[in-house]
């Protein structure tokens, strides 16, 4: 992968007041090409959780904020990680009106620099949840696939079913710096039965692999529905975040908006 001027991964000066112009888009086009897309199988939303915003009122005294971020997955760009923390970070020390000013220089920001209308939710739930559905941590198997392997994942020609599976095994690596990056994912599905053991190996197949976590969840969508043929499918991955913001990718065949259901490791 080709990560040309990317913020990630680079020393970065960083900007303590209102820096628009350290936002960096990067085109989903690329990963989506790979998997062979035409046109999008899914609908979802990438869902940012910032822990570390701060700004100045007018008079001067700090004012703090945990907002929530959705970029819908149809948008052409996804937000480049670092650059986001740089503008985020760049509110530092300026100033501004009230909380609802704030709110809306960074959802036109971030809408301009996806390419697609962003949510910004300044005071959202931070409630922490149990994902839904059965853990397949404790299956007894084998893993040892080197890198991502779509032929792992098997299900039931005549048996069907409508499940919920979750794991806190996913880990990728991140394309640029090499850094891991740890998820809980949750499967959701309808239609042949999916063996789980081959769900847990196939997730664990990710290990070593590098890709950005919104491309992790697009392969991980196409290769399910490639394999096991589900009438439905919706895939939830919750990272752990890295430099004060989670990334949670959530695809799916069906029109949902899914809860902001922050994990126990986030």
């Amino acid at each position: 992968m080709e990560t040309p001027n990317l913020p990630l991964g680079r020393k970065a000066d960083y900007p303590q007041n209102y820096a628009p112009g350290v936002l960096c888009p990067i085109a989903r086009s690329g990963s989506r090409e790979r998997l062979g897309m035409d046109a999008l199988p899914f609908t979802g939303v990438d869902i940012w959780n910032a822990w570390e915003l701060t700004w100045l009122n007018p008079r001067g005294r700090p004012e703090v904020a945990t907002p929530e971020i959705r970029v819908p997955a149809e948008s052409p760009n996804l937000v480049e990680s670092k650059s986001l923390k740089l503008y985020l970070g760049s509110f530092a020390m300026t100033r501004f009106d009230d909380r609802a000013a704030v709110a809306r220089v960074i959802e036109n920001d971030l809408s301009a620099c996806a390419g697609a209308p962003v949510e910004f939710i300044m005071e959202p739930e931070c409630a922490l949840h149990d994902l839904e559905g059965i853990c397949i941590d404790d299956l007894d198997v084998e893993c040892d696939a080197a890198d991502v392997d779509a032929g792992l994942l098997r299900a039931a020609g005549s048996a069907t079913a409508t499940e919920v599976f979750h794991t806190h095994l996913l880990r990728s690596l991140c394309p640029v710096t090499g850094q891991p990056d740890l998820a809980s994912l949750q499967v959701a599905y309808a239609g042949p039965r999916i063996d789980p053991a081959s769900l847990l190996q196939y997730v664990v197949s990710y290990r070593e692999h590098s890709d950005f976590h919104e491309a992790c969840v697009e392969r991980m969508f196409v290769d399910i529905m490639a394999r096991c043929r589900p009438q439905t499918l919706s895939i939830y991955a919750r990272y752990t975040r890295r430099g004060g913001i989670d990334i949670n990718p959530f695809r799916s065949s069906a029109a949902i908006r899914p809860h902001n259901a922050r994990q126990w490791r986030q």
